[in-house]
């Protein structure tokens, strides 16, 4: 008997760890959330034996709690500047890094607002929602559109930040902003609450890439993701919620 006992403790044990072996943790970009929600159950339905865990927020955060050691198997950047820091932190492993979506910055105000053609007019509302520079890559993207067109400075005092891209975009739902800042797939998902007034431009272009970290326990089920992600079928599901294929 107590010999069974022993042996069904071993092999509880073994399974546990099993189980926990087969987990992955995947940081990813806020603005990825819904798509990333749905690739990551498309995927364990295809591998019942892996467990995604979802990190979103923006991604500078990400990428600063990957360095400071979370063990983060995949990250996820909404844009390259972050990545490259990622790699000059020597936190990437090599060779597994690829661009797999691309997205367009865009305008917005609440739904049934008075559009705006173009980035000027901005000169002439309150309060301006945009993701902080120094850690959302939305922020920084609109932060390069505004100071290309000798804005940046001179709308200063009407800039409100949000900690990453969706809480802009909360901002200008709940009309707290006549005007923010966001990726089209976020806009996308309040369509009926915000309108897309422009797409910006002067911008460098909005590509994700996506990579297996070094903090990370399982770099083989995180390959194994990454190529689901860049596979036609979440290829698909990011299309499904306004990504563009890189």
């Amino acid at each position: 008997m107590i010999k069974k006992l022993i042996l069904g403790c071993l092999i509880s044990a073994l399974c546990a760890t099993g189980a926990a072996a087969a987990e992955l943790t995947v940081s990813a970009a806020a603005s990825l959330k819904n798509a990333f929600d749905e690739i990551a159950g498309a995927f364990e339905k295809e591998n019942p034996g892996i467990k995604i865990n979802a990190n979103y927020a923006a991604s500078n955060p990400l990428l600063r709690q990957i360095v400071e050691g979370a063990p983060v198997d995949v990250f996820a950047s909404a844009d390259q500047a972050t990545m490259n820091q990622a790699a000059e932190a020597k936190v990437l492993r090599p060779d597994t890094r690829v661009d797999f979506a691309r997205n367009d910055l865009v305008l917005i105000v609440p739904k049934g607002s008075k559009a705006i053609k173009g980035l000027e007019e901005l000169k002439g509302l309150e309060r301006i929602a945009i993701g902080n520079p120094d850690s959302v890559p939305a922020g920084r993207y609109a932060k390069q559109a505004l100071e290309n067109a000798g804005l940046w400075n001179e709308l200063n005092s009407k800039y409100v930040q949000g900690t990453n891209v969706r809480q802009v975009l909360d901002y200008i739902a709940r009309g707290e902003a006549d005007a923010g800042f966001v990726y089209r797939t976020d806009a996308l998902q309040q369509k009926d609450k915000v309108d897309i007034v422009m797409v910006v431009g002067g911008i460098e272009p909005v590509a994700y890439p996506i990579a297996v970290t070094e903090t990370g326990n399982n770099p083989d089920a995180a390959l194994k993701f990454i190529d689901f992600v860049a596979s036609p079928k979440g290829q698909d599901i990011l299309a499904k919620y306004g990504f563009a294929k890189p």
